[in-house]
């Protein structure tokens, strides 16, 4: 039978994961020769999340848990599940059912097919607001144009990995992440299928416009270097705008006498120097600070505690965690 992970991140959750096991398990009651895992991973929550999965750990023998020290974010703990998930295929999906459990017999006829990546891609935006839905196709083109591999557009997390696509994963330790990239960069053999988002079941979005604008920077300095190129073209621009302007002044000041501009001139010029400096420094400080936030080789996450049992994990290099010995 092939064994299968789902993988879910969990924050601040607690109305959710009762009804979602429950709609999931019924699913996969009908999915032939598999068998179902379930690890969920708590990033952190602050209300009865923990309690919760420890619950249902205890009483469904499939399902385990993840607990981390406190909230690194949603790409961290999707790398912690695919650092404790083991067998033949994992599928990531979210906790509020916005992703439709019934997906799941299709992604998995797709995967026996020979497709290493099986991903469910929007097929509307209905549900988001027309700022957002713009800034999404404008960050999308954006990307594309400036990427050399082609990014997967309208393509989340919700998706089916085999287990080349997760080692691959694995090894990928960056911690500034855009997993959505990171799916597209390894490769492999991949089948989009689209699907609806439904309501959430229950709760509301912990995703403002300053984190997904924060995600758009993350996958525009993490896969380009195109903003760099940028400041260097625009640099030379203004040396050469610069330049025909002063041969110009030059100009009509020895052959026609005309008086050089004064002060609006000058301060117009220095406010659009001014600008395009803090520009570029603003550019080169978004990579620099990555440069920075890598070197450090602080670990990923911390897991605090894995099915009932305090952990020590602390490896940049993502050793595999030990368990400490229970004293209590």
């Amino acid at each position: 039978m092939d064994k299968i992970t789902i993988i879910v991140p969990c924050y601040n959750e607690q109305e959710v994961i009762e009804k979602f096991h429950n709609e999931v398990t019924r699913v996969l009651q009908d999915v032939a020769d598999c068998s179902f895992t379930y690890l969920f991973v708590n990033d952190g929550s602050t209300d009865a999340t923990l309690s919760q999965l420890q619950q249902l750990a205890a009483r469904e023998e499939n399902a385990s848990y993840i607990s981390l020290s406190r909230n690194f974010g949603k790409e961290a703990a999707m790398l912690a599940g695919l650092d404790y998930a083991d067998g033949d295929a994992v599928i990531i999906m979210d906790a509020d059912l916005q992703h439709p459990p019934e997906l799941i017999p299709v992604m998995i006829d797709w995967w026996r097919q020979g497709y290493d990546d099986v991903c469910a891609k929007r097929t509307d935006r209905a549900d988001e607001t027309w700022f957002k839905r713009h800034m999404a196709n404008l960050f999308y083109r954006c990307l594309q144009a400036v990427s050399k591999f082609r990014v997967q557009r309208d393509v989340g997390d919700f998706r089916l990995l085999d287990k080349r696509c997760v080692a691959a994963l694995r090894l990928m330790r960056e911690n500034q992440r855009f997993t959505k990239g990171m799916f597209t960069w390894v490769g492999y053999r991949k089948k989009e299928i689209p699907f609806h988002v439904r309501p959430r079941a229950a709760g509301a979005t912990t995703w403002s416009y300053l984190a997904l604008c924060n995600l758009a920077v993350e996958g525009l300095t993490s896969f380009t270097t195109a903003p760099l190129r940028l400041t260097t073209l625009l640099g030379l621009g203004v040396s050469l705008l610069a330049m025909f302007y002063m041969c110009w002044v030059l100009f009509n000041a020895l052959c026609y006498g005309d008086p050089v501009a004064g002060y609006p001139t000058l301060i117009t010029v220095m406010l659009f120097l001014g600008g395009v400096q803090l520009l570029s420094l603003g550019i080169i400080g978004e990579y620099l600070g990555r440069v920075f936030t890598e070197s450090k080789q602080r670990p990923i996450y911390l897991v605090d505690e894995y099915d009932g049992q305090k952990m020590i994990y602390g490896s940049p290099a993502g050793r595999l965690p030990q368990v400490q010995e229970n004293k209590r």
